[in-house]
């Protein structure tokens, strides 16, 4: 079972999807070519993205490593980027069964009615399989791992309901389409509150200015390019010791300068084709659903966040909250994880952030800071977990991707900076049976809720149907 799953991981999303997408397109009604012509496009569309991922890595990694080398920031807890996390994830005995289980958590759920989001982002599944690792390997019981992975799936789905509409409602192109990751839904608490509290705060009306004021208050420098350029040649003169040696790599700065606005004007563009992949099947989805299941609240297809992370917003603010970032770990005190190979995983955090915040600057940045600072923490809190739980995988396989280095823990921003993971394994492993009771009545709390609500949407549906059937006779 294990190796079959690892097979299909191993495909990866530009292969996968273009199956999965024909598969489901044929099943929904649209012709066999035109299916997979939008999965393909997806897939295209994860392709552009790694590529520019890797960009902004190769790039920014071999400097920032610099930096930390000339001003010795080397911090106790080794970054090992999301790659190694979900490596460590899928090769334990949680992450061998996570997709079956998952999937079929998810489709006792949409018989129960208690979530609406059809989970397909199976590459994000390593994510659960994280948590339970980490668990398993804290407790030494794998049921506690698999019992830690599961309600974190139950609460990402209702999570992924919950916000479905304001999601759909501020990205265009999104119509049925749902973000059950756990890393974006983990924040959305934050969002929600941080912004309620920003609201009431005088003034803060004349702040609310999005990517898009931006550019037309400062011009070019409110141009994702622009500010992706002048941060890459900020970060090169940094990797010098003395202006003679700035003046001596003017080529190498001014180069990563432009990568990084590369980076910057690129991802947009790649992020396009994942619209117009999505477009036709959710398109088909919504008559199927309004044509066989008349007053039904319609399903989501639940994606990658990766649909959106192009957004202006996005794209500026994690391009201000990288220099920023590495400020804060360095000075916080307590604080032991260095971030580095995990940035280039910072455009993650906010697609469900923007909707809740409308998209402004101001008020994105901000609970960006707040979450980052509580992600460190946590990163750092959860290293000696995942520390044992990446030797384990290590000693077994000979995945020198998730070696640690000698007098080094090992830590990574996505997902062990997530909030929804920290929380699961404090109560799960430090309360232990009053901690899994309290996230036992959490969880079923929260599907009885969705529940309501889902039935309240249909019935609501359904009135609304038969009212307007009245008026037309």
């Amino acid at each position: 079972m294990e190796e079959v799953f690892k097979y299909i991981i191993g495909l990866g999303a530009a292969v996968m999807m273009p199956v999965i997408f024909t598969v489901l397109g044929v099943c929904i009604g649209i012709k066999a070519g035109e299916a997979l012509k939008s999965g393909l496009k997806v897939g295209v569309g994860f392709i552009g993205l790694s590529i520019v991922t890797a960009l902004l890595t190769s790039a920014l990694g071999p400097a920032l490593n610099t930096v930390v080398d000339i001003y010795g920031l080397q911090l106790k807890v080794f970054d090992m980027g999301w790659p190694a996390a979900a490596a460590v994830a899928y090769n334990t005995a949680v992450g061998a069964l996570i997709i079956p289980v998952c999937l079929g958590v998810n489709i006792l759920m949409l018989v129960t009615r208690t979530t609406r989001t059809v989970n397909i982002d199976l590459w994000n599944y390593w994510h659960f399989a994280f948590i339970g690792a980490v668990v398993y390997f804290a407790s030494g019981s794998l049921a506690w791992g698999f019992f830690a992975a599961i309600v974190c799936y139950i609460i990402t789905l209702i999570l992924a309901d919950m916000t479905a509409k304001k999601f759909q409602d501020y990205y265009d192109g999104m119509a049925g389409i749902s973000i059950p990751q756990p890393f974006c839904a983990g924040f959305v608490p934050f969002a929600w509150a941080i912004t309620k509290g920003l609201d009431k705060v005088p003034g803060m009306e004349r702040l609310e200015i999005d990517a898009e004021g931006l550019k037309k208050k400062f011009g070019l420098l409110g141009e994702p390019l622009f500010l992706g350029v002048i941060v890459g040649i900020g970060i090169g003169c940094l990797t010098c010791k003395s202006w003679g040696e700035i003046i001596d790599k003017i080529p190498y700065i001014l180069g990563l300068g432009i990568k990084m606005g590369a980076v910057m004007e690129l991802i947009p563009r790649v992020t396009v084709l994942f619209i117009e992949g999505l477009k036709p099947i959710s398109e088909a989805t919504r008559k199927l659903i309004a044509r066989k299941f008349k007053g039904a609240d319609g399903l989501n297809i639940g994606m990658s966040p990766a649909l959106v992370i192009g957004h202006p917003t996005t794209l500026v603010v994690s391009l201000l909250l990288i220099p920023v970032t590495l400020f804060l770990a360095v000075v916080m005190p307590g604080n032991e994880f260095l971030p580095l190979a995990s940035l280039a995983g910072m455009f993650y955090v906010f697609p469900l952030v923007l909707p809740f915040t409308r998209g402004s600057v101001v008020k994105t940045f901000i609970v960006g800071l707040v979450v980052i600072i509580l992600s460190l923490y946590m990163v750092t809190n959860l290293s000696a977990w995942f520390t044992l739980a990446a030797e384990d995988v290590y000693a077994a396989t000979g995945d020198a991707a998730v070696a640690i280095p000698e007098g080094f823990s090992g830590g990574s921003l996505d997902f062990a900076g997530s909030p929804l993971a920290w929380i699961i394994f404090q109560l799960t492993e430090n309360l232990k049976w009053i901690g899994s009771g309290i996230l036992v009545l959490i969880t079923m709390g929260m599907m009885w809720w969705n529940r309501v609500l889902i039935i309240r949407n249909q019935r609501a549906m359904v009135a609304k149907d038969s009212t307007e059937l009245q008026t037309t006779e």
